[in-house]
């Protein structure tokens, strides 16, 4: 990818509802997600973001030059964090165009570069919950 292309770049991952959305930009490679650096979240936040970043300078090699905007709709915390990670991980490997990378992140843990389909059981007609039977009594 050239240089001047980058900053067109937006990239996108879901987790449930969750949405998260990703520009890249020339920078020193710095992470901000919804307007805060990643230095501000709480410890395992933090530490799920940052792991894309560990995997591919362990492979690549040498530091990031972009700077990473994520912004996250939709969700709950933990489900906006994993669409983060996913959307990071998905950029990383665009811009690194290497194999060995993909490789890598898709042994570590598959649902970095592929969404997990999963989502919540609909309610059923007549019952109270998803999987919950209403109860009957004999008496």
């Amino acid at each position: 990818m050239k240089n001047t292309e980058i900053n067109k770049f937006i990239f996108s991952g879901k987790r449930k509802t969750a949405i998260a959305k990703l520009k890249i930009r020339l920078g020193s490679g710095h992470v901000f997600y919804n307007n805060l650096p990643i230095g501000e979240l709480n410890l395992f936040h933090k530490l799920a973001i940052s792991e894309p970043i560990r995997i591919y300078e362990h492979i690549v090699g040498g530091k990031l030059v972009h700077d990473f905007y994520i912004k996250t709709t939709g969700g709950g915390k933990e489900a906006q964090i994993q669409a983060a990670r996913l959307t990071l991980a998905r950029a990383l490997v665009a811009l690194s165009e290497s194999d060995a990378l993909k490789k890598a992140m898709t042994k570590y843990d598959r649902n970095m570069l592929v969404e997990d389909s999963r989502r919540k059981e609909a309610r059923k007609p007549g019952d109270s919950k998803a999987r919950a039977k209403r109860q009957k009594s004999y008496r």
